[in-house]
């Protein structure tokens, strides 16, 4: 069964959203590694929509030297709406995921493959860590505060436990945690 997973740019106070407001003077080449490892065994993507509609708009025209521009545009790409039509993909290898996005994902992580990464989706990955979906929840936490954005987790997210896969600590003061769902 293939794995799925998310990683998120995090601030000391919690905040996930628009992370290139407060993190790029903490990004550090460990971080950079870490991420090169994890991107290397990913061959699938999930996005909700609205990460979707801000990525297409940015990293198609990102320059060609860039490692995850070319990542990111070339890997498939499904895309959890019901708002968009299928028409409305035109990013490369985007597909628009129709029916229960619950089923879907059960169905694709049944699939031959490798890692399936949500990104760009804050609801959708509080959306599937709470289903069950989420193998690994990797928190990258910047040494910032950012004092406004949204919160990966709401005060209407149920309790999950969770469990400690593995921790490291960058150069420049990043804290990386890797969680997986603590077994019943």
């Amino acid at each position: 069964m293939r794995k799925v997973t998310a990683g998120l740019f995090y601030s000391v106070d919690g905040v996930a959203e628009s992370p290139d407001q407060f993190q790029f003077d903490s990004f550090d080449n460990e971080l950079g590694a870490l991420l090169g490892e994890t991107m290397a065994t990913v061959d699938t993507v999930l996005m909700g929509r609205v990460g979707w509609s801000e990525w297409a708009q940015w990293w198609p025209n990102a320059t060609a030297d860039n490692d995850f521009a070319d990542f990111i545009n070339a890997v498939p790409k499904h895309v959890a709406s019901t708002t968009l039509e299928p028409a409305d993909l035109t990013w490369s290898n985007s597909h628009l995921i129709e029916g229960d996005l619950l089923d879907f994902v059960r169905q694709l992580k049944a699939t031959e493959g490798g890692t399936i990464a949500v990104m760009g989706g804050m609801s959708l990955v509080r959306q599937l860590l709470v289903a069950g979906l989420m193998d690994e929840l990797c928190l990258i936490m910047h040494p910032v505060i950012s004092g406004k954005g949204r919160h990966l987790f709401t005060p209407d997210t149920p309790t999950t436990r969770l469990e400690l896969q593995r921790s490291e600590i960058t150069s420049k003061g990043n804290v990386v945690v890797w969680y997986g769902r603590k077994a019943q």
